[in-house]
């Protein structure tokens, strides 16, 4: 299935007016001034992606309809082949040093390559060049041993054994209820 996308340039339908077609805009995408004069820019501008053929036709008509020429492009999706799975690892003797598992020196950065034009606004971003530890690294750093807190006790004294603590006695308690008036029924 084909999947289209729908963009916008700022070409009017010829004989309309420009302000009738920006007011039609503004109705139809529910749009502010400084919106819909951001479509009039001059650039090319994604209104909707991801559509099929009747909904591109529907927008493009729509906008049409306003006033306004739609570009209908489709979209073009790369087929991916997957990879097959890798082979079972074998099991590793000692951990094998290589440039990518050495200490990240600090000020060393990696360098982001743009995969296509848009990623191309991130290709000066410089980013830490974080390396791979060797299989069973600690990556945690090392904290110190935790110290004790430093108490003063002075003020506090022992009690020689069995003495009384002050502990609240129990009061005792009131005389049982009378119960001489109850009788059981047979």
């Amino acid at each position: 299935m084909s999947l289209y996308e729908i963009a916008f340039a700022g070409q009017v339908v010829p004989g309309a007016a420009l302000e009738q077609v920006k007011e039609n805009l503004g109705r139809l995408f529910q749009a502010d001034a400084q919106r819909i004069a951001l479509l009039f820019s001059g650039r090319r501008i994604v209104i909707k992606s991801n559509l099929d053929a009747a909904g591109a036709e529907k927008y493009r008509a729509t906008m049409e309809r306003a006033g306004a020429l739609a570009i209908v492009q489709p979209l073009q999706v790369e087929e991916v082949e997957m990879a097959p799975p890798p082979p079972a690892p074998a099991p590793v003797a000692a951990p094998i040093p290589s440039a990518a598992a050495a200490p990240v020196k600090s000020g060393s950065s990696a360098r982001v390559i743009p995969r296509d034009e848009y990623m191309a606004a991130f290709s000066d971003v410089e980013a830490p060049d974080f390396g791979i530890a060797p299989v069973g690294a600690d990556l945690q750093d090392a904290k110190p041993e935790a110290q004790p807190p430093q108490v003063d006790f002075s003020q506090f004294s022992l009690a020689p054994a069995g003495s009384d603590m002050g502990q609240a006695k129990t009061a005792p308690s009131g005389p049982p209820p009378d119960t001489s008036h109850l009788k059981l029924q047979e």
